[in-house]
């Protein structure tokens, strides 16, 4: 089962932080919330198109560290509240993934947890256009729409866009699910951002992807 996989997974992964202080201007947490059933759903949120940044694009329910968070998953706890009316104590929570960076300098802290899959959830219309539910076997079977490449100081990097009923799944949310695919389900997909982080001693961000390979 999907869900005792993904359990287990949680428990015996030490999360690593590839990245240094030098590379980030500000640091986020996001929550990968699962439904407790046999398909697994992963919540997911479309920004709303009047943002003045990162407008319509796909991500994952969270934002940017308050100075009275006590910790990660407390940020991302309260952002999710905020964005999408998750209750905290409907939250059954796991463990922590691997620190990402944006291509914009933002440190994201990747929180796991589970929730009821009857769950009501809204979102909150300064924030999101909508909320919707990808099936964890969907992204598994990596069925790409195309694959966005580029080179950072001569490093390559390689990320993945899917699309869901019309949602293009892309940028750290792609990477931060392939990190969690990989790391905790077995999967072996590479962005080459992990290396790039180590070949660069964790000091030089993600920058935009320079050309599109379909």
């Amino acid at each position: 089962m999907l869900i005792a996989q993904l359990r287990q997974g949680l428990l015996d992964l030490q999360p690593v932080d590839h990245w240094r202080e030098a590379s980030f201007r500000s640091e986020a947490a996001v929550l990968l919330a699962f439904t407790d059933e046999a398909e697994p759903h992963l919540v997911l949120t479309r920004r709303a198109d009047h943002l003045k940044s990162h407008r319509g694009e796909v991500a994952l329910p969270g934002g940017k560290i308050d100075p009275s968070d006590e910790s990660f998953i407390a940020a991302a706890l309260r952002e999710s509240h905020e964005e999408i009316n998750l209750q905290p104590s409907a939250v059954e929570v796991l463990g922590q993934l691997d620190p990402m960076v944006t291509r914009v300098g933002v440190k994201g802290t990747p929180e796991v947890g589970i929730i009821s899959p009857d769950i009501i959830l809204t979102p909150n219309p300064d924030e999101l256009d909508s909320i919707f539910r990808v099936p964890m076997s969907f992204l598994l079977r990596d069925e790409r729409m195309r694959t966005d490449r580029g080179t950072v100081n001569g490093h390559s990097v390689a990320v993945p866009c899917w699309n869901w009923q019309g949602y293009e799944i892309w940028g750290v949310t792609a990477i931060i699910l392939v990190n969690f695919m990989n790391r905790v389900l077995g999967q072996n997909i590479s962005t080459g951002v992990e290396l790039l982080a180590q070949k660069t001693d964790g000091l030089i961000m993600p920058e935009a992807w320079l050309s599109t390979d379909d």
